[in-house]
């Protein structure tokens, strides 16, 4: 319990500084005076406008992409899947990119590549099992990783919007991003508790899960395109923010054992809390993509996982 309310407090004090800092520092009674009354100084302005929707969708990013990688793991056993590794958000990336060049939706385009990317991960993996997913999901990587190359090559006088896009980045969020994110996240965290049971059972093994009379097919072929669904929310926002679903789920395990329920809720507040402190991070180190903060402690984090496997 103490651990829940540490961190609780811990969420409240990184999204204070957050909203109080920037380039310049706005007192927490000022801060507060203009959310509730509302004001047309500048300071009201940027409160609004700019870091409110900005908090708000690191937070929301942060739990859906830590629950989505709770998921993942849970439904193939593996520890090192999460969507990442997986190729899903490589496929994101790459029909959300389409969408920047075509002018379509991008929040469509991306949701059919992220589960075009899932099914093209399953193919490959078809013959070698479960067990060689994550060597899937690089190869799918590797393939989509080129589309995404290529269409950089093509893209004239977009390719400055696509590339900081990819890198994954906060900057520019609005209310409708966050609302949007936070939709799908908790629509996200509200399925994979319902069948968290299920997810219990899975993570043991496919013969486990059987006995207990799991729908296997049902629950894995549901819990991917949700997660799929949501990927593609996120990375069609904000771009790719990578390893945040690896690095989550083993921090919540570590600290409150193998239980999905317990790890979905702890994983859900962690992901917000990391992904917010990395949002400060990046933007204290001069407006750096969030994604780029994750990528480098999240990659050697991977190495460890692996070694360690």
């Amino acid at each position: 319990m103490r651990s829940w309310i540490s961190l609780a407090a811990l969420i409240v004090i990184a999204s204070i500084w957050r909203i109080t800092s920037g380039e310049w520092d706005i007192p927490l009674g000022d801060v507060i005076r203009f959310l509730i009354h509302g004001g047309s100084e500048a300071e009201a302005i940027v409160i609004r406008s700019v870091r409110l929707p900005r908090l708000l969708c690191s937070l929301g990013t942060g739990g859906l992409l830590s629950v989505s990688g709770v998921i993942l793991q849970g439904l193939l056993a593996n520890p090192l899947a999460e969507p990442y590794t997986l190729g899903i958000a490589s496929g994101a990336a790459f029909g959300a990119s389409i969408g920047i060049m075509t002018g379509l939706f991008i929040m469509p385009c991306a949701f059919a590549g992220a589960l075009s990317a899932l099914i093209l991960t399953f193919m490959i993996a078809f013959h070698g099992g479960h067990e060689r997913i994550i060597l899937a999901g690089v190869i799918s990587n590797a393939i989509l990783s080129s589309g995404v190359t290529f269409m950089k090559s093509v893209a004239g006088d977009k390719l400055g919007s696509i590339v900081l896009w990819l890198m994954g980045s906060f900057s520019g969020a609005g209310m409708n991003d966050a609302l949007r994110v936070w939709s799908g996240a908790l629509i996200i965290i509200l399925a994979a508790y319902i069948f968290a049971p299920a997810l219990d059972a899975m993570s043991l093994g496919r013969d486990y899960a059987n006995v207990l009379g799991v729908n296997e097919k049902f629950l894995r072929s549901f819990m991917l395109v949700i997660t799929s669904m949501g990927v593609a929310l996120s990375v069609s926002s904000f771009g790719v923010i990578g390893f945040v679903g690896l690095v989550v789920p083993h921090i919540s395990r570590g600290l409150t054992g193998a239980s999905h329920r317990r790890v979905i809720m702890h994983s859900f507040m962690t992901g917000t809390l990391l992904l917010c402190l990395a949002d400060g991070a990046a933007q204290f180190l001069g407006e750096l993509p969030a994604g780029v903060i994750t990528a480098v402690t999240g990659g050697p984090f991977f190495c460890y996982v692996l070694a360690k496997k």
